[in-house]
């Protein structure tokens, strides 16, 4: 055979192995048993899963544990951080009803602490000069006058009781009415007082200042009671109940845990963040809580009493689907898929898919799985055994339970 003739076979056998590698590789038929994870490969093959046989000496070897299917108790905490505020309906501010010009301030600082009726400033004011007059002289007529004036009589009362009112309204209180009334002289300045015991959060004005009807002059907030608000994430929210309780740290007191209360849920999510605002009112009778400050809170909520709850370990997460793998009759293990509910600690809630008194692998599932992925294509691990492949469709539906 001359170099030529070889040279050409050398060339045919070389094209041959190209067409040969070009053809995709033909693939098994799928096993109506099979168990499909629908997550692609990079190839974009779904991955199927298959049943798995481990001896004794295996599953040790594999640090594979088993663990049974039970109810528990299970409880969460929440964890946020949130930040003291004042409460909204503990809040006063103080304003005139009448216009006039401050004469005298009693409380001249912002953060000053104030009880209840004490004086705040003193109010010159022209109308209310002219009402006390009208009180005044109405009181004189009513006097002079007397029961047997008939029909003349009940008119000077009625100005009388008139002019009080209107005093009234004017925040005037009935004891400093009784005082002019007995006195008879005119007070030149209404003195405003304070309708609660708190502190001076905002002061709007200073001495000798011109005020109108309604401006603010004073915004006085009782401590004594904040409020905590945090934000929840949205998985979360099933779990926070109004009236349950809170513990609350804030780093001024290190070590010291608070008690509050959830008072209330906000309505709205926020969209951005995917968390919802929680109240938890607290009681601060020493003033140690100051608004602006930052606070950890932590929600103790109870998932349920004897709850259907695996291992976390004993998951495996697909991205698509959740599935642990059940020992059956066969002393085979079969992939199952689960309804996961709420994470608690080192467990999850099983709401479909497992029974009570299951065998399941609690421990190196991860080692099972890929086993069982290799079995599907023809490999696995020295010494294993396998059985069918399961396939989703014939997977128990969601809170049945059946044993292969």
């Amino acid at each position: 055979m001359n170099m030529r003739t070889v040279a050409a076979i050398a060339a045919v056998m070389t094209l041959a192995a190209g067409c040969r590698t070009a053809e995709p590789p033909a693939q098994a038929p799928e096993s109506a048993d099979a168990e499909v994870d629908h997550s692609q490969h990079l190839s974009g093959a779904p991955t199927t899963r298959q049943a798995v046989q481990l001896t004794e000496t295996q599953a040790r070897a594999l640090g594979v544990v088993y663990e049974t299917v039970g109810r528990r108790d299970l409880e969460r905490t929440v964890r946020t951080v949130g930040r003291i505020a004042t409460s909204e309906d503990r809040v006063v501010d103080v304003t005139p009803k009448i216009d006039g010009f401050v004469e005298r301030l009693f409380v001249a600082t912002t953060g000053e602490a104030v009880r209840r009726g004490q004086p705040l400033l003193s109010l010159y004011s022209p109308d209310l000069v002219a009402a006390q007059e009208e009180l005044l002289t109405a009181k004189r007529l009513v006097e002079r006058l007397g029961p047997s004036a008939g029909e003349a009589y009940r008119s000077a009362t009625s100005m009388l009781e008139a002019a009080r009112r209107r005093l009234g309204y004017w925040d005037i209180t009935a004891d400093q009415i009784e005082r002019l009334e007995g006195s008879g002289e005119v007070t030149k300045a209404l003195v405003l007082t304070s309708p609660v015991s708190g502190v001076v959060l905002e002061k709007s004005i200073l001495e000798g200042q011109r005020v109108s009807a309604g401006a603010l002059l004073y915004r006085i907030a009782d401590l004594s009671e904040v409020w905590v608000e945090g934000d929840v994430f949205e998985r979360d929210l099933q779990l926070i109940r109004t009236g349950s309780q809170a513990h609350i740290e804030v780093a001024a007191y290190p070590g010291e845990h608070l008690m509050g209360m959830v008072s209330f849920v906000y309505p709205v999510i926020d969209v951005a963040s995917r968390t919802n605002r929680v109240r938890v009112t607290v009681r601060n009778p020493d003033l140690r809580l100051k608004p602006g400050m930052f606070a950890t809170v932590f929600f103790d909520s109870s998932v349920g009493e004897g709850v259907l709850a695996v291992p976390l370990e004993a998951v495996i997460v697909t991205g698509e689907r959740n599935l642990v793998f059940v020992l059956d009759e066969q002393q085979m293990l079969q992939p199952r898929e689960v309804v996961l509910g709420v994470q608690a600690g080192e467990f999850v809630q099983i709401l479909a898919g497992l029974a009570e008194g299951e065998t399941i692998v609690a421990a190196a599932n991860f080692l099972v799985d890929a086993e069982s992925r290799l079995a599907t294509s023809g490999a696995s691990m020295p010494g294993m055994q396998h059985g069918s492949v399961i396939e989703p469709d014939s997977m128990p539906a969601a809170g049945e339970h059946r044993h292969d």
